[in-house]
C-alpha cells in the first residue's frame, strides 16, 4: 500500500514538474541558434586539432573545411528530403491510431474505454520518462574539470 501511495505521489510530482517545462517558439529558436553556434565551434576545434596533430598547411585546412561544409550541406539536403516522408508516415500513423481508437470505442463499454485510455496514457508517460532518462544517461556529466588527452 505504501508503495502504491509513493508511486502515485511521484507520478503526480513528475507530471507537475513537466507541466512547468513549457517552451515557447522563441525559446526553441534561441536554443537552436545556440546549438548551431556550439556545433560550429566544435567543428572549428576539431579542425584546429587536426591541423595540429597532422601538421596541416593552410591550403589543406581550407580544403578540409570546404569538404566538411560540402558534406554538411549534403546531409542537410538528405534530411530535408526525408522530412516529407517522415511527415507523411506520421500522418498515416495518426490516422491508424484514430481508427483504432474509434474501433475500440465501438467494442468497449464507456468505463472500459476510459480505463483503456488511462492505461494508454500511463504507458506513454512511462515510455517518455524512460526515453528522457536514457538521454540523460548519454549526456556527459559536467564536473568542471578539463579532460586530459
Amino acid at each position: 500500500m505504501k508503495k502504491l501511495v509513493l508511486a502515485i505521489a511521484f507520478i503526480g510530482m513528475g507530471s507537475f514538474a513537466m507541466a512547468q517545462q513549457t517552451t515557447t517558439p522563441q525559446d526553441r529558436q534561441a536554443r537552436a541558434v545556440e546549438m548551431k553556434q556550439r556545433m560550429e565551434q566544435k567543428q572549428q576545434e576539431r579542425l584546429d586539432q587536426m591541423q595540429k596533430d597532422l601538421n596541416l598547411n593552410p591550403s589543406q585546412v581550407a580544403q578540409i573545411k570546404t569538404l566538411q561544409d560540402k558534406r554538411k550541406a549534403e546531409m542537410k539536403a538528405e534530411f530535408d528530403k526525408n522530412k516529407v516522408d517522415r511527415q507523411a508516415k506520421m500522418q498515416e500513423m495518426q490516422a491508424k491510431r484514430a481508427q483504432m481508437d474509434t474501433d475500440m470505442k465501438k467494442i468497449l463499454t464507456p468505463d472500459q474505454y476510459d480505463k483503456w485510455q488511462a492505461d494508454r496514457k500511463a504507458k506513454a508517460e512511462k515510455m517518455k520518462m524512460a526515453m528522457k532518462e536514457r538521454r540523460m544517461m548519454k549526456k556527459p556529466m559536467n564536473t568542471g574539470t578539463a579532460e586530459v588527452k
